[in-house]
């Protein structure tokens, strides 16, 4: 039998997973860090609690597995996206705390550029439209806030990074600065279309090309694990951003095949192949996971997806946890959501870092509106989860009216995928089966098969797909008339939540 190690930091936590040439997971461990608010709309991490929680769990599911390093094949990695970082070259050390893909602090600036017309650019170049929630604007800020950092960065003394660059550098103690195509995608700095850093984006967000990494596709030897990490040396040869990464563990890798991952946020991508196709309905087009034999991302053959971006998913649960305490365990969720029929009227937008596709409106707030005397906890905690339905069918809907065909069924995978209750709501309101895989975890399992494949131990994408196996399909049970009544109720609630924000 041969393994694979796969690390998947993530909003909230950090995973490790080490996976057997079937793609079944063998032992698996999990780190939460800390999260820092520092002003309204801010959301940051400390680059050191990133590294070191990956660097942790990669040593205890080593050590849950009962394997040494010298039997891990390679590793591949999957992360967070848009998240950015700064660094210097010479010490390794963050100029600042991460600033994190949820934050909304460059809004202003982004009103500016599209006030001048950048935007046609931006979407025609990346497939992504001027918001905060990508990587480009950060960039600038930490440019433009920390002092000395752009004359420093103009000298090439500092390393810009989204999380799977940083942690390579750090991982690989070999200052290996490198990122993949899916990644380098979600930046506003990338040409999706010719696989390389663009020129007029770069002097558009003021970005000087040195502090940028080289660019490869997602299979490919990327470095290697230092042996302090483990022991020994392990190839790294797999990178995806988290939402590719989960496309490619769930088989999806022709056109037309589409998963919705339930984690912090919600992320739908649908496969368009080799075309990436432009959305007029709010969604932004992406690359995805990339594989072929290629030196660099400019070689090899493009693959893309279009995606629509819920901001606040599975992360409303962990906030009925941690601010209004109503459970001291998100799996209490369900039990508590079940004990009313319904959510009583009650619906609650959760809209606390504004709204992703298909509004992209960064003023937007959290609202709950419906309440009545009688509403409880259970009736929060029942529209809570039926919120993230909500959302992901909003954008289901305008993914289906690009691709000008209906969906046959949809995939799912991510933590709140486990929940029965939303599943079942969810292909209430679809109208079409959900489909649940037997490992949930496919972000990792994505990256694991995205390094497999480079050190042969699956030979082609069609390999993988034959190892995929459903869990559970949720067939819809609501009535057309119904769905649809309760998604015009959910549509007048978030017209209450928009614009909120001065």
């Amino acid at each position: 039998m041969r393994y694979l190690l796969a690390l998947d930091q993530g909003t909230t936590s950090s995973r490790a997973i080490v996976f057997d040439e079937t793609g079944a997971p063998v032992a698996r461990a999990q780190r939460e860090f800390r999260q820092h608010y520092p002003e309204p709309g801010w959301v940051e991490h400390d680059p050191e609690d990133l590294w070191r929680t990956v660097r942790e769990c990669a040593r205890e599911a080593l050590r849950l597995s009962g394997l040494k390093a010298s039997d891990l094949l390679a590793c591949g990695i999957a992360n967070q996206r848009e998240t950015t970082l700064l660094w210097d070259r010479q010490s390794g050390e963050p100029l600042a705390r991460a600033i994190v893909w949820q934050d909304r602090r460059t809004a202003a600036m982004c009103d500016e550029l599209k006030a001048i017309g950048a935007e046609s650019l931006v979407r025609e170049r990346t497939g992504l439209v001027l918001d905060p929630y990508f990587s480009a604007t950060k960039l600038a800020w930490l440019l433009d806030h920390l002092p000395g950092a752009r004359a420093r960065a103009e000298r090439g003394e500092l390393a810009f990074g989204t999380v799977d660059t940083w942690l390579v550098w750090k991982l690989s103690g070999t200052r290996t600065h490198v990122t993949d195509v899916s990644n380098a995608s979600r930046t506003l700095l990338f040409n999706i279309h010719s696989g390389d850093w663009d020129p007029e984006l770069l002097q558009l967000f003021d970005v000087p090309r040195a502090i940028l990494p080289d660019v490869y596709p997602s299979s490919h030897a990327f470095g290697m694990l230092a042996p302090a990490v483990l022991g020994e040396a392990v190839p790294i040869t797999g990178i995806a951003g988290d939402q590719q990464a989960a496309l490619f563990g769930q088989g999806c890798h022709r056109a037309g095949m589409a998963k919705n991952t339930y984690g912090t946020g919600c992320f739908l991508l649908l496969h368009t192949g080799d075309r990436a196709v432009r959305s007029q309905n709010g969604l932004l087009a992406t690359a995805a996971a990339q594989v072929g034999r290629a030196l660099d991302a400019r070689d090899v053959a493009r693959q893309y997806a279009l995606e629509g971006s819920v901001f606040i998913g599975g992360a409303v649960v962990q906030w009925l946890r941690d601010e209004l305490k109503f459970f001291a365990s998100s799996a209490e969720v369900e039990r508590l959501a079940s004990e009313v029929l319904d959510s009583g009227g009650v619906y609650l937008v959760p809209a606390f870092a504004g709204l992703g596709a298909p509004h992209w409106d960064p003023r937007a707030r959290g609202t709950i509106v419906g309440l009545t005397r009688g509403s409880g906890r259970a009736h929060i905690a029942r529209a809570a989860l039926e919120s993230i339905a909500f959302q992901s069918a909003e954008v289901l809907a305008a993914m289906q009216k690009d691709a000008g065909e209906p969906l046959a069924e949809l995939r799912v995978d991510g933590g709140a995928a486990a929940n029965d209750l939303l599943m079942q709501f969810q292909a209430d309101l679809l109208g079409v089966p959900v489909v649940r895989p037997r490992v949930l975890e496919t972000t990792a399992l994505g990256a694991a098969y995205l390094a497999g494949l480079a050190v042969d131990v699956w030979k082609s994408p069609e390999e993988i797909a034959a190892n995929w196996r459903a869990e559970r399909t949720f067939e819809p049970r609501m009535s057309r008339d119904e769905a649809e009544a309760r998604l015009a109720r959910w549509r007048a609630a978030v017209e209450r939540a928009r614009g909120w924000a001065p």
